[in-house]
């Protein structure tokens, strides 16, 4: 989430006209993250989040994402729905962008997950898993393997070696190692793939909402399993990792789903693509993101240090058969 678009109070008052939610009390504009444009609206009668969709969403992907909340609300996800207006649309148009009003889910993000909290991701995860079994709609990954040597180039190199000495190089040789290495034939399914302790929303000990599937698509679930496992199993910085954390967070997942020999075999090798993927975008963001937007930008180099774990990692440390 993040605000790249600047919408006044009055018109988001004649956007929500349309709707029967009640008068604007109260408008914020949310900072954390980096994709979208968000804010927080409170009515005289509830909170919402308005969503505008900025570059990396292809509001011809937007009634997929429509119909992926539908299935996992109805199969009983703890997922935000979509708001229709008075006359059963969704989907809108506001400062030139396209737009929805999204349910706003109650919860805090921790920044410091317990254990006990890791493992409620991970069974939450594989829930989601479960419960796409029966959604037949497809969506590649437009952030997947095939995107990143395009998005490498067009990040400037040298800015990247003045993060850090030898980083250009050194992504080159990773890239041509991922796309050598890169599995084809993992189970698949619509996942999530932005899994990050801030899109995962507790009630105390409690799950209460997993949010923000824009970057949802039909990919390997062990691939959306090393995703999270890279966001939730490190420090801030890429520097520490968590083994209990990790334990727990596997452990959890495992307890629902039983992931095939083939997929912990790989695992290391999609985690790295995993940590490879935010590295890009990451750079990417540091590089171009307008002086004027609100939005925290996030270093880079904290998912190459993850990299650099992960190449020494050993899957029987991750899977419990240390």
């Amino acid at each position: 989430m993040a605000v790249y678009t600047q919408v006044s109070a009055e018109a988001a008052q004649m956007l929500l006209d349309r709707y029967d939610v009640g008068r604007l009390v109260s408008m914020k504009g949310i900072a954390e993250g980096v994709e979208n444009s968000n804010y927080l609206l409170e009515t005289d009668r509830a909170r919402f989040i308005l969503t505008l969709y900025e570059n990396r969403v292809d509001p011809a992907d937007l009634p997929w994402f429509h119909d992926l909340l539908a299935h996992l609300h109805q199969a009983g996800s703890p997922v935000p729905r979509f708001i229709e207006d008075r006359g059963g649309h969704w989907l809108q148009d506001l400062a030139s962008k396209k737009a929805c009003l999204i349910e706003f889910l109650p919860g805090i993000s921790v920044s410091e997950p317990l254990p006990e909290q890791a493992r409620a991701v991970g069974a939450a995860l594989a829930k989601m898993h479960v419960s796409v079994t029966g959604f037949e709609q497809q969506k590649p990954n437009r952030l997947g393997i095939d995107s990143w040597q395009a998005l490498f180039d067009r990040c400037e190199h040298s800015a990247a070696n003045k993060l850090s000495a030898g980083l250009s190089d050194d992504i080159a040789a990773e890239l041509t190692w991922l796309v050598a290495q890169w599995p084809n034939n993992l189970p698949a399914c619509a996942v999530h793939t932005d899994l990050f302790p801030d899109n995962v929303l507790f009630k105390g000990e409690t799950l209460g909402g997993l949010i923000d599937f824009y970057f949802a698509c039909t990919d390997f679930r062990a691939y959306d399993l090393a995703v999270t496992h890279a966001a939730w199993c490190f420090s801030a910085d890429g520097s520490v990792f968590n083994q209990a954390i990790s334990d727990a967070l596997i452990g959890g997942y495992s307890d629902i789903v039983r992931l095939e020999e083939s997929e912990i075999r790989l695992f290391l090798v999609l985690a790295r693509g995993a940590s490879m993927r935010f590295l890009l975008t990451r750079l990417f963001d540091w590089i171009n993101t307008p002086p004027d937007a609100i939005v925290t930008r996030k270093d880079p180099l904290a998912f190459h240090r993850r990299l650099q774990f992960y190449r020494t990692a050993a899957a029987d440390q991750l899977f419990g058969r240390r």
